[in-house]
């Protein structure tokens, strides 16, 4: 990564995967998805609420089945491109019969939102993993059109991007549909290991030992494409994982964040998904501290609060300082 470029002090962005049940539908039963996440639908209002009222900008990629105001399950046409084993268990309905699947009203109300908030892309219409060896170049490029063409019918144009499951492929037709910057994994040890065992046992690690998250720079992966990964995310805060990972670290590793990246000019970038903030009374609290502690050093000027497409700006369109050697 070319680190010529700094920006004047560090900044701080947080990427929020819109997804409800559409990111858990393959691996859960709706019974179980509400068990485990009670209440999703009030935690994006409520997260909402936090960040208009604390004034961030943040970046929140869409499932594009989530702006639809009704949808026919398997036989609408917007899945008709989308495999069988995937699009056989969407069911058909609108908010008010399915709230874990569309939500219109709350998309309308993030459009509605200040500070402006940077909507974008969640893999495409219903959060088919990209990086499935099933997933063909066709397949993604009609799983990524038809969310941009249910993006735009709401009035939507989305530049940012996020990979199901953070499994990046088919970058040609990230570029060629119209995105222009994503979220890629953060370089540390269980962000290359994976969802699975190995990587669960290195994240409990990185957060019991403390580690920096890594400031991180935009770079351009190949002509008008952008990476912005991240420096952190958020995973589970359920009261199991937490009796041996304590929710105080994660504050603690983001306070870290934000000083390594104030020092370095930097971004520190944090990920999440609202749901594991419905996983325990704890986990929104958790949450809130971490959004008042960006708050409190953008209000001392250390830092800035940024979008995705904010910090690519800031690079693509020159705006940046450029560090004398």
């Amino acid at each position: 990564m070319n680190h010529a470029h700094r920006f004047e002090r560090g900044s701080a962005i947080i990427s929020i995967d819109t997804e409800r049940i559409w990111g858990h539908f393959d691996l859960l039963s709706p019974q179980q998805f509400e068990s485990r996440f009670r209440n999703a639908p009030g935690i994006h209002d409520r997260l909402l609420n936090l960040l208009s009222r604390e004034g961030i900008p943040a970046t929140w990629t869409l499932v594009g089945a989530l702006t639809l105001p009704a949808a026919e399950g398997s036989a609408d046409r917007r899945f008709s491109g989308t495999p069988r084993y995937w699009a056989e268990r969407i069911p058909a309905g609108n908010e008010r019969t399915q709230p874990l699947w569309y939500a219109r009203s709350f998309v309308q109300r993030l459009q509605r939102a200040r500070p402006p908030q940077d909507l974008g892309m969640h893999g495409g219409i219903s959060h088919l993993v990209w990086g499935d060896p099933r997933t063909s170049a066709s397949v993604a490029a009609f799983e990524l059109g038809s969310g941009m063409e249910a993006l735009r019918e709401i009035g939507i144009e989305a530049r940012s991007f996020v990979f199901p499951r953070d499994l990046e492929a088919h970058h040609v037709i990230l570029r060629d549909g119209g995105i222009r910057c994503y979220r890629g994994r953060a370089p540390i040890l269980s962000e290359r290991l994976g969802l699975n065992l190995a990587g669960s046992l290195a994240r409990a690690a990185e957060e019991v030992c403390r580690l920096v998250p890594p400031p991180v720079w935009p770079e351009e992966v190949i002509p008008g494409l952008w990476n912005v990964p991240a420096s952190m995310s958020i995973y589970c805060l359920g009261a199991t994982r937490t009796r041996f990972v304590p929710a105080k670290l994660r504050l603690q590793r983001l306070k870290l964040g934000l000083d390594a990246a104030a020092r370095q000019r930097g971004i520190f970038h944090l990920a999440m998904h609202p749901e594991n903030l419905a996983e325990s009374d704890f986990a929104f609290p958790v949450f809130e501290s971490m959004v008042h502690e960006i708050c409190r050093r953008r209000d001392r000027r250390e830092i800035e609060t940024l979008t995705m497409n904010g910090a690519v700006e800031r690079v693509a369109g020159g705006f940046c300082e450029r560090v004398r050697v």
